[in-house]
């Protein structure tokens, strides 16, 4: 498997450190990954973690701007000004720097979340009422797709 998938929430040490989750750090060895680098999420309390193909991602559509207006400035400070590398210990670990528990609320455990291409790390709490509220969209967007389906005479099988 070469994606990141599921959750788990780890104790960070007296160090500051916590442990990536060994599936986590096998999808990082499998890519090759050196070294993570980590985005704040623009919306959310989570900070972004990936390889270069993370940075790739947001520089493919920092190109298709005009680079003299003002949203390409931002959107390259975003990528390449606001985030922070992350090493991997021998041990598997990365540290909890200030930058990180700032925008996260982490403060004695770390949720990671696979999302496919990276990953994301959470204050547990802030993580558990995303999902309930994520959970909550969802079901209405079924709800409503299902009312839609009634409404055009449509039987769900």
């Amino acid at each position: 498997m070469d994606r990141f998938l599921s959750n788990t929430v780890s104790r960070i040490d007296a160090k500051g450190r916590v442990s990536v989750p060994a599936h986590f750090r096998a999808v990082v060895q499998k890519r090759g990954y050196s070294e993570l680098y980590a985005l704040r999420c623009l919306d959310l309390p989570a900070m972004d973690v990936g390889g270069l193909d993370l940075l790739d991602r947001y520089e493919q559509r920092i190109a298709q701007e005009d680079p003299f207006l003002q949203t390409a400035d931002d959107m390259s400070f975003f990528c390449h000004g606001d985030g922070a590398f992350l090493k991997l210990d021998q041990d598997g670990r990365i540290t909890m720097t200030d930058f990180i528990r700032e925008h996260t609320g982490i403060s004695a455990e770390v949720a990671f979340v696979g999302r496919g291409n990276f990953f994301q790390i959470w204050e547990p709490a802030r993580l558990a009422a995303y999902g309930a509220q994520a959970r909550a969209r969802l079901l209405q967007l079924r709800q409503g797709t299902k009312a839609h389906e009634a409404k055009a005479g449509e039987r769900p099988e």
